[in-house]
């Protein structure tokens, strides 16, 4: 037995003796006749023993008196509440009860829980920093963003860390203002930032918030931005939840923190069912939204994870990834271009899949405008067809493609080809013959973080001294979480009954200048110091992307996130045979692959512009 567990079984024992003396104390007025006292001697080689035992065997030795918390109190409430049953029976049963005032049985337990939860809450309250009600005032001075559940959980670990001084919190709910959170006081709602950074001469902030809407914390964001402060947060809900980190695991607020929406509620039984026990196949497994497909399909127990990718770096990355962080999961890396007939149809002999997760697609606008039109056309709509038609030779029960808001009334040609691949899958649905196979097609916007999107460019000017660069001060984009938008497909395609299009809720547009200037605010910098610079729109750009082509119209389901989309025209298998013609044909320019997008696609209108894309 360690040192110091053998002090606090010596303190308990000293403290259960002390409060059946003070008991008879206390009776007889400080003042114990002769014949009581050889009681109170006679009893305590009793009392003593059994109340250590049944402190022993209630754990309360288990615990860590630095961290005396509340299930410490109730396992001592707990032992004393034993002892006030089980000492007059042992008493009762050595003939002893006679000697012994009823009052001390009844003071006994009372005082021995004061003694033993007091010292332990005292010694707790001197590591921390607050014995006698004053707070160690070492560390920088910091304020902390909300007053609930995290912040309280924060201002303790801060307490014990001492890195940190809270000099107050500032919270918009108006029942906690002028309260104290374990000594530190309410100073005022969230506006007044500002003030309260003057006043107590603070550089930093600590947003504690992390359920609050995302507008509350975008706000909040700007306020200590124009304060002048260091805004750092604690760690995203789900990270709390998974237990990978504490909350005192601070770190700078990113533009994710500000712009990430509430969390998705998933159907799980449904995703269970889809996915547990079943061979799952993700083309493009390596990029972005494919290897985050695979990770939120790893928490489903599938049988076996199939990745397809074209890049031998990403499939490296990939494969290094899961060997690491998913060890139970059984996966297998399959190489190949998706436009390879004979590769796909290998690959879906020897694993059989179950359910395929088509994620492999050219998606940078620019680039694909011009010079690589027919290799985004052939890429995004062959490969899409190559792979369904493998699918459904062999009976894969479930075809869900990836697709994009750039589909809805393209101006593009990756967004053209994109709205062609949604229309093949459209025709083999509806002309799928014996085939069981169900094709669910979802549609979303830009999703923060992935590979070529706009905040990489953004963090990487800014860190270079700028100027970030934007293409119209009055573009706008619909933006997701990655995991979110992850979450989202796999939830369509465990609902999809074949030939929808699923529209997720992209939530409000935002201004693409406006991501700018947050990302430049939260890098410590002012428009000053690194200046916004306006390059005019790109080949193929829109101001603004729809989610809902003309002539579709929507239907609610049982996700709040997501509706349904349906086009009024229908495609026959002729039109899907000349497609094909087209399609195998050797190479064709720019001009001619909008052209053709144009005479298959009414609703698309092509950009006029044919200057080389820049690389």
């Amino acid at each position: 037995m360690k040192l110091r567990s053998l002090l606090v079984i010596l303190h308990d024992l000293s403290a259960s003796a002390l409060a059946w003396a003070l008991g008879y104390w206390l009776r007889f007025n400080f003042d114990i006749p002769p014949l009581y006292e050889s009681s109170l001697l006679a009893t305590l080689v009793v009392v003593v023993p059994l109340q250590g035992a049944i402190a022993w065997g209630l754990g309360l030795y288990r615990g860590i008196w630095r961290f005396a918390s509340l299930p410490d109190l109730k396992r001592i409430i707990a032992a004393g509440t034993a002892g006030a049953v089980t000492v007059p029976m042992l008493l009762y049963m050595l003939q002893r009860m006679s000697d012994v005032p009823r009052s001390v049985l009844v003071l006994y337990p009372i005082l021995l829980i004061l003694f033993m939860g007091g010292t332990r809450f005292l010694y707790r309250s001197w590591k921390d920093g607050h014995l006698l009600g004053f707070r160690d005032v070492t560390g920088e001075p910091v304020l902390v963003l909300g007053a609930g559940e995290a912040a309280s959980t924060l201002l303790r670990e801060l307490a014990r860390s001492r890195q940190w001084h809270v000099v107050g919190l500032l919270d918009d709910d108006p029942n906690k203002r002028m309260r104290l959170l374990h000594g530190v006081p309410v100073l005022g709602p969230l506006s007044e930032i500002p003030a309260a950074a003057g006043r107590h001469a603070v550089r930093h902030a600590i947003m504690a918030m992390p359920s609050a809407a995302h507008s509350v914390r975008r706000h909040a964001a700007k306020l200590a931005a124009e304060a002048g402060l260091t805004l750092l947060t604690v760690p995203s809900f789900e990270d709390l939840l998974s237990g990978r980190v504490a909350i005192s695991q601070m770190r700078k607020v990113e533009l994710e923190d500000l712009l990430g929406r509430d969390r998705v509620q998933l159907d799980e039984q449904g995703l269970l069912a889809l996915l547990a026990g079943k061979v799952v196949l993700v083309t493009g497994a390596g990029g972005s939204i494919g290897s985050e497909l695979c990770r939120q399909i790893a928490g489903y127990s599938p049988s076996l994870l199939v990745f397809f990718e074209i890049s031998e770096f990403a499939m490296y990355r990939i494969e290094q990834e899961f060997a690491k962080q998913f060890p139970r999961v059984r996966f297998a890396c399959a190489m190949g271009d998706v436009r390879d007939e004979a590769r796909l149809l290998e690959i879906f002999a020897e694993y059989r899949p179950d359910i395929v997760f088509h994620a492999a697609a050219y998606k940078h606008v620019p680039l694909m405008e011009n010079q690589n039109a027919w290799q985004a056309l052939r890429n995004n709509v062959l490969g899409t067809w190559c792979v369904a038609r493998a699918a459904m030779d062999h009976g894969v029960g479930r075809f869900v493609l990836i697709s994009t808001d750039k589909a809805v009334n393209p101006t593009n040609v990756m967004g053209a080809s994109k709205r062609l691949a949604e229309m093949v899958c459209q025709v083999l649905s509806e002309n799928s013959g014996a085939s069981s196979t169900r094709f669910v097609m979802v549609r979303f916007g830009n999703v923060l973080g992935s590979s070529g999107s706009v905040i990489p460019k953004f963090r990487e000017q800014i860190a270079e001294g700028g100027p970030v660069t934007v293409t119209h001060p009055e573009i706008v984009r619909y933006f997701m979480l990655i995991p979110e938008a992850a979450q989202l497909v796999l939830q369509a395609g465990a609902m999809g009954l074949g030939g929808e299009i699923f529209v997720l809720d992209m939530g409000e547009p935002i201004r693409i200048v406006d991501l700018a200037r947050d990302m430049i605010r939260l890098s410590g910098f002012s428009e000053e110091d690194i200046r916004i610079e306006f390059t005019g729109l790109r080949p193929g750009e829109k101001l603004y992307e729809e989610l809902l082509a003309d002539g579709e119209t929507t239907l609610p389901t049982p996700h709040p996130k997501l509706r349904v989309a349906r086009a009024d025209a229908c495609y026959n298998p002729e039109w899907l045979a000349e497609l094909r013609v087209w399609l195998e044909l050797p190479g064709l320019n720019p001009a001619a692959v909008k052209a053709g997008l144009a005479a298959r696609i009414p609703e698309y209108r092509p950009s006029s512009s044919l200057t080389p894309d820049k690389f």
